[in-house]
């Protein structure tokens, strides 16, 4: 291979892509099993996106409810799926959720307990039973923060200044990365037997969402697919009921499910506590999809506040309560906007939350297809389908995690010669120096604007054909300008660039998300069309999309009988569009 001048040269076994929850837990098994790992990201890894996650994790520990089981909680998210999630996915996550658990326990995380120590488990949405464990409502960093204090006891090293802008492939074989350091332009190039894909999602591409200015920009979609993976089911995105309004810099940043799990309730303008109308039986504790489009509908038909939200109401709630079961509510909306919630009601409305589709993976092992490539996390596919049950993310990270770390730790072990292409490594500098030297006259940030509008014009909640097809023909016009971007890194870093490759992400990702959409002609869960508002059997399928325009219909297979006689009709009750 040949060197290039200032480039870094990084071997490793395996190369883990993201510093999130998923990328640490698999880097853990592998370093548990005395694999030399390597985990690089763009964010730090104790300010992952992971961090964010309030609510909860969920397992079948029936510590509360002792009729729960493995089998009543995969039927729950079968069921929530809309049968869009892979039943052998499914079965693997809750099987072995109790394992991931232990893992955390061992670890040292601070779950909340019970008077007798027993770990502490609340409802969260449409779960069956209390089976969602937590510490707080600041969940996700405290496991984000327990993982980190694990890799440093392994030794585990940490780039966490680090932009990866290609995977390496020769033959459909990986054989390692390329990408720049944020803080000094530096590049990196990296040799590995397998590549471990961790880096989150797409939310970003919408206008208000949960996830900050540098996350979840799509960054997984196009690694992938440049790569020669797939993506499934791009459109099927969960938009979070409650997500702030104000002020504009924090839009969307999220007021956890906790709230309405320990008993929030939501009203209109007007003070009617409009989920009634909705889902009468569940109320607030609903699923995500059906409380986001209650939300909607309220806001569409004029029944919203003057800021175009509804509000998430815990006042009448004892303050002992919130103070201990909500205290990062409380403490956002203090430091947000000076919010007393113990005495005032919260201005929420629908925000983009969670890619419920992603990399195509296998079940057995989340490889991608491309040897040597796997998927987890955020960045993969199979478990949620057209709904994620609250909960139910972190504890697939914690089982996958170590299944992805176990296959690339046998997969690396077992590779007798690593086959590498110069020309792919060539390829890969030319796109950075080519970037780098842009010189044209748009603004990247601004076209991540446009994008972002686009996307929630077009693709939001709520969507029709021609809506989606004026989205196609905007992102065209959208796709041309960006041949004529300006990237001016600075002596502060080289954050303009990475701009850059987030906006190309985040392009393909909304070019994968509306082919998508326009072919899933009906309403199923967070996918609500306008013009088809009835569910098709016959899209009882995941989408599978391998570029502009190429969509493959993959059948999903049965439902095991243990599972199956546990779940509930599917209902649309409560499934209104405009």
């Amino acid at each position: 291979m040949l060197v290039y001048p200032g480039e870094r040269q990084v071997a490793t076994s395996v190369l883990v892509i993201g510093t999130g929850g998923a990328g640490l837990r698999a880097a853990i098994e592998l370093a548990e099993r005395g694999i030399d790992v390597l985990v690089v990201g763009k964010r730090p890894k104790a300010d992952a996106h992971t961090t964010l996650a309030a609510g909860g994790i969920n397992a079948a520990l029936s510590t509360m409810d002792r009729e729960d089981s493995w089998q009543q909680h995969a039927a729950d998210t079968i069921t929530e799926s809309y049968l869009l999630a892979r039943p052998d996915t499914v079965r693997t996550v809750t099987e072995h959720a109790a394992r991931g658990i232990d893992d955390l326990e061992r670890w040292g995380m601070p779950f909340a307990r019970e008077s007798d120590g027993r770990i502490s488990q609340r409802f969260f949405g449409a779960h069956t039973y209390r089976r969602t464990a937590f510490a707080g409502d600041y969940t996700g960093l405290e496991i984000q923060r327990t993982l980190v204090n694990r890799a440093a006891q392994l030794g585990i090293q940490i780039i966490d200044t680090c932009y990866v802008t290609r995977i390496l492939v020769h033959d459909n074989v990986v054989f390692g990365a390329y990408g720049f350091d944020l803080d000094d332009g530096g590049r990196y190039a990296f040799r590995a037997d397998a590549v471990i894909l961790a880096a989150g999602g797409h939310t970003r591409i919408w206008r208000r969402t949960s996830s900050r200015r540098d996350e979840n920009t799509g960054d997984s979609v196009r690694l992938a697919v440049l790569a020669g993976g797939r993506i499934r089911d791009p459109e099927l995105v969960q938009f979070h009921p409650s997500g702030l309004i104000e002020p504009e810099n924090a839009a969307g940043t999220l007021v956890s499910e906790a709230a309405r799990g320990e008993g929030g309730v939501l009203r209109n303008a007007g003070g009617e506590r409009f989920m009634q109308r909705y889902d009468p039986e569940r109320m607030e504790l609903s699923t995500r999809d059906r409380v986001a489009l209650a939300a909607y509908t309220e806001i569409k038909e004029g029944r919203g506040t003057d800021n175009g939200g509804v509000w998430l109401d815990v006042s009448h709630l004892p303050r002992e309560t919130i103070m201990r079961r909500l205290p990062r509510v409380y403490q956002t909306m203090l430091e947000l906007q000076m919010l007393d919630i113990t005495r005032s009601p919260i201005e929420i409305a629908p925000t983009a939350h969670y890619s419920m589709g992603g990399v195509w993976v296998r079940a057995d092992d989340h490889g991608t297809g491309v040897e040597g490539l796997y998927a987890v996390g955020e960045a993969s596919s199979g478990l949620h389908g057209a709904n994620r049950l609250g909960g139910n993310s972190l504890i697939e990270l914690f089982v996958y995690g170590r299944i992805v770390g176990e296959a690339a730790a046998r997969y690396s072990a077992g590779l007798s010669v690593q086959r590498r292409s110069e020309g792919a490594l060539a390829e890969a500098r030319r796109e950075v120096d080519e970037v780098l030297a842009a010189d044209g006259q748009e603004n990247v940030r601004a076209l991540q604007r446009t994008l972002r509008n686009t996307m929630t014009e077009h693709a939001g909640v709520v969507r029709d054909d021609a809506g989606i097809r004026a989205g196609l023909s905007e992102l065209d016009e959208l796709e041309e300008r960006m041949a004529d971007i300006g990237v001016h890194p600075d002596p502060a870093g080289f954050q303009d660039l990475a701009h850059a490759f987030d906006l190309k992400s985040s392009a393909m990702a909304a070019r994968a998300t509306l082919d998508a959409a326009l072919e899933r002609r009906e309403t199923r869960g967070c996918h609500n069309r306008s013009d088809y508002p009835e569910l098709d059997p016959e899209l009882q399928v995941n989408l599978v999309w391998s570029g502009p325009g190429r969509i493959e219909r993959e059948a999903i297979p049965d439902i095991p009988a243990d599972i199956a006689h546990l779940m509930r009709d599917v209902s649309t009750i409560g499934k209104l569009v405009e």
